[in-house]
């Protein structure tokens, strides 16, 4: 039958307002119904005028004549309809992406992926490489089927706990509520972040002007050669929420902290508690106010009999420093108010400070301390053992009270700064006694100006090394060296020549002993590199008592006797003294191409250009190892007294007769058994050290 123009331009219309708002399975029976009723040819004549394929009209009278069920609502196709998905295709596609992602294994080793950013580009490129073409859409619907997310890092782990770590904070608990409740005050202190001043990038943001932005400079960790810096310490009271910040120019030091807590008390603290008689102090293990530090204790051992309070110092355990009070009710709403906004000078600082306030009533005051606090004051160990200071039952390290003094009774030692660098000066000009140097006070000058210009590159080449670039600060803008380039040159001659050890000079300079240790072995190597030989003298101080006793006159110690005239006796060694030299010039070849060979193993390649084999030296001479050898294979000693002897561990010792031996075999010495073995470093300084000549 032939159907007229007229009857499919309506179908034509029908189609054109009803097709938007159809399905694809609605669209096609409709199609396929409108073609039944035309009988043959109705298929064609549906499928042009409406300008579909004939194969979706056919498919939709299929359906029809199938009879099949409605399908649920929302639905559109039967289940299992459509293009089936890559994971049914390749079942080992999942597991691939679940290897890349899987938190414990990071990935194939071999993988570029391992070392880069998971994200879901990165992903399906691995994965393609791999063999498994995928998308990144796909990759990301896959890992959120299988239960994956963008996840921060969560700042859960506080690494190794110390096994008393809730029992302290217990402690602690207990002191406060106790303070608290007999009206006493309480305060928690920490010093915040070191800032640095200027137009300074600063995190947060703050409303403004559409399109005019604070300019900062792009670059915040260089500011110049003069860049000041503002060090804020806080006290916080727990009882009343306020807070008190003392912003410093200098250093954070023990002494600077002590301070802030002594402007705190004359400018608060005796007006909100004028009936106290104790203050309770909670802060942290480390910083300034670390409890292994003397100064901290001292410090506040002079403050405690400035005001007559009993201070009792309760400090969190190692690694807990957060849980401190001060760190999240007064420094983080510090924070907070100066975000977005760039510090460039200290008035803005502490004007900032003090206009913290929060809605549960806290207060802020701030001051600027414009004084200084130098580096190096040490306390020594008869200082602290003279402070007040009684330690608790519990952890004694961590709890302790410090008593103001007694009337009438010792004041405790000063830790006044000035007073402490003016009795530094007067011992350095002391140790530059010639009977200490060996040296007149004009010809340690002349040795001093020799090494002065090395000493300067030497100095800023590690300091160059240190910082990783450029000086970020003109020549003494940054903090005084404890020691001039002079100083440094003359306890490397005390110390070289033997009178005293690296404590001695330490405690009486009261200056830290890896401080001289560092001054000593950077001085030794340019002496070292001059050629300058500085031999060691019979004269031993084993104190700094004894040493200040001999510069004053009123004692002399007793000539010590030199290791090498009393090792090198033919009595211990078994031939002269000549014939030992021979034996040494015969094995010291030998002994370095052992050592170097030993060192080529340990670093795993050549020295690199301009190596010197390294700064500190060894514990004994190549000299003193083969004399120890001699000895011990004589029996002359045991091994323990040649530990004593040479002041090194018995397993050096051991570690030196495993190299030394074979080289005396090759030398083809032959060790004869000794008369007397002596099992002690004193009995034979006794017997041997009283016949040698001095």
């Amino acid at each position: 039958m032939a159907i007229d123009a007229e009857t499919l331009r309506q179908v034509t219309t029908r189609f054109e307002v009803l097709a938007p708002h159809l399905n694809e399975r609605q669209r096609r029976l409709a199609l396929a119904a409108e073609a039944r009723l035309f009988g043959h040819g109705g298929v064609r004549a549906v499928a042009r005028a409406v300008g579909v394929s004939e194969t979706t009209v056919r498919a939709g009278v299929f359906e029809l004549e199938r009879g099949d069920d409605p399908l649920p609502v929302g639905r559109v196709r039967r289940p299992g309809g459509g293009r089936k998905s890559l994971t049914e295709h390749d079942p080992k596609l999942l597991p691939a992406l679940l290897a890349l992602v899987e938190p414990d294994e990071r990935g194939d080793p071999t993988s570029p992926l391992r070392w880069t950013t998971k994200s879901l580009r990165h992903l399906a490129d691995e994965l393609t490489r791999q063999g498994y073409p995928i998308s990144a859409p796909t990759v990301g619907r896959l890992l959120h089927r299988n239960g994956f997310s963008l996840q921060a890092n969560a700042k859960t782990l506080e690494g190794d706990q110390h096994p008393d770590r809730d029992a302290q904070f217990n402690y602690v608990n207990e002191q406060v509520r106790e303070h608290q409740q007999s009206g006493e005050p309480v305060i928690s202190v920490d010093a915040k972040k070191k800032e640095q001043l200027g137009l300074l990038p600063s995190g947060g943001r703050e409303w403004r002007p559409h399109g005019e932005p604070v300019k900062v400079v792009d670059h915040s960790f260089f500011t110049g050669p003069n860049v000041e810096q503002a060090l804020p310490y806080g006290v916080y009271d727990l009882t009343r929420d306020t807070g008190w910040v003392n912003v410093g120019v200098d250093h954070d030091t023990a002494a600077f902290a002590v301070a802030s807590i002594r402007r705190w008390w004359q400018a608060r603290g005796h007006l909100d508690y004028q009936q106290a008689t104790r203050l309770l102090i909670t802060a942290d293990a480390g910083g300034s106010n670390c409890y292994r530090f003397r100064l901290w204790k001292a410090e506040l051992a002079t403050l405690a009999a400035e005001t007559g309070l009993t201070i009792t110092v309760c400090h969190f355990p190692p690694g807990t420093s957060k849980w401190n009070k001060i760190e999240h009710r007064l420094f983080s709403h510090i924070t907070m108010n100066w975000r977005g906004r760039p510090l460039t000078s200290h008035e803005i600082v502490v004007q900032t400070i003090a206009a913290t306030t929060t809605r549960t009533g806290l207060r802020v005051d701030a001051s600027l301390d414009p004084g200084d606090y130098p580096l190096g004051i040490t306390i020594t160990a008869a200082q602290l053992q003279a402070l007040p200071i009684t330690a608790h039952a519990w952890h004694g390290a961590w709890n302790y009270t410090i008593t103001p003094p007694i009337p009438g009774s010792v004041p405790p030692p000063t830790t006044d700064s000035t007073t402490a660098l003016q009795k530094r000066a007067q011992n350095l000009h002391r140790l530059a006694d010639p009977r200490l140097t060996g040296m007149t006070r004009d010809e340690l000058d002349q040795l001093a100006g020799e090494l002065a210009a090395d000493q300067a590159a030497q100095t800023e080449k590690r300091c160059y090394q240190q910082r990783g670039g450029p000086r970020r600060k003109s020549p003494g803008a940054g903090a005084a060296m404890l020691l001039t380039a002079a100083d440094r040159v003359l306890v490397t001659v005390i110390y070289l020549r033997q009178i005293c050890s690296q404590k001695v000079l330490a405690e009486l300079l009261a200056i830290n002993p890896t401080s001289i240790g560092n001054a000593i072995a950077d001085t030794r190597t340019l002496l070292e590199q001059r050629k300058h030989i500085i031999g060691p003298t019979r004269l031993r101080c084993n104190s700094a008592s004894q040493l200040s006793d001999f510069l004053d006159g009123s004692t002399r110690p007793a000539p010590a006797v030199l290791l090498p005239d009393l090792l090198t006796d033919p009595r211990l060694t078994g031939m002269s003294r000549q014939q030992l030299s021979d034996l040494l010039d015969q094995i010291r070849l030998p002994h370095d191409a052992q050592v170097e060979h030993r060192r080529y193993h340990r670093r795993g390649r050549h020295p690199l250009p301009g190596t010197r084999g390294g700064i500190f030296k060894q514990k004994l001479t190549d000299p003193e190892r083969v004399l120890a050898a001699i000895l011990y294979h004589r029996q002359a000693c045991t091994r323990q007294a040649l530990a004593d002897l040479f002041q090194v561990s018995p397993r050096t010792i051991g570690n030196i007769l495993i190299d030394i031996r074979p080289l005396l075999d090759q030398a083809g010495y032959q060790p004869t058994s000794a008369t007397i073995r002596y099992r002690s470093a004193a009995a034979l300084r006794e017997a041997i050290g009283n016949d040698t000549p001095t």
